[in-house]
């Protein structure tokens, strides 16, 4: 997912710009720290306490140039208008939060709200048109049967969430003024590996395979995740 987002922000911006960016339930931090060591100023937004304490520890080990580029906030996703300005961000992220939120459109249209002008809304959600698939490859035929008419799942973490389908995300990203501009799948082939799997030794050709399917039609229809990423006052594009 991290080489589709910066495939994304080399084709909207010029090469060495500085953006200002916004991860929305940012975690420990990953993306974040990613790309303020690519020299962009970054602001994370967290609600849980322990991944903010996470975060904020990798931040401290950072050197004190990237340090001076994060802004690290404890708050809801959907609060963005009480901390920030409209049009403050050329980026934002809202990556593996939209599953947790019962409606998640106000919380869309708000970030949308964030971007300025042709800035770049980037989301990771897990792909409602494809829950069959995990339970299907495990032999579980009962959850599998039952996946294709809902977008109701249980994760790995035993809590009951939601997935989103592309064609209404695509509906909702044109309705607030950011478009859907590119699409990818994540996870079409290992996501029925287990959490503590080990990296195995031919790690780059996983990648590689990986990253083909993402953007090759029909693999990313049935990946686990769906990379979408709307531009603000950008024509839309039929995926």
């Amino acid at each position: 997912m991290a080489r589709q987002l910066d495939e994304q922000i080399a084709g909207r911006f010029p090469v060495g710009q500085r953006l200002r960016v916004l991860d929305v339930g940012m975690g420990q931090g990953t993306q974040a720290l990613r790309l303020a060591r690519a020299g962009h100023q970054v602001t994370g937004v967290e609600k849980d306490a322990t991944m903010l304490a996470a975060a904020r520890s990798a931040l401290a080990e950072e050197p004190v140039g990237i340090q001076e580029r994060v802004r690290l906030i404890e708050g809801d996703g959907r609060d963005t208008g009480v901390h920030f300005l409209p049009g403050s961000f050329d980026v934002v992220l809202c990556h593996g939060v939209l599953m947790y939120v019962d409606d998640p459109d106000p919380l869309l249209a708000g970030l949308a709200r964030m971007l300025a002008p042709g800035g770049l809304l980037s989301l990771l959600v897990r792909n409602g048109d494809a829950l069959a698939i995990r339970p299907g490859l495990a032999g579980d035929w009962t959850t599998a049967l039952a996946a294709f008419d809902t977008t109701a799942y249980r994760n790995r973490l035993g809590l009951d969430v939601r997935a989103d389908r592309l064609a209404t995300l695509t509906a909702t990203l044109a309705g607030i003024g950011a478009p859907l501009h590119a699409w990818y799948g994540v996870r079409v082939f290992t996501d029925t590996a287990p959490d503590d799997a080990e990296v195995p030794a031919d790690v780059e050709a996983l990648l590689a395979a990986e990253e083909r399917a993402g953007r090759t039609d029909p693999y990313r229809g049935v990946a686990a995740l769906l990379h979408l990423c709307g531009v603000r006052g950008a024509p839309l594009v039929v995926p």
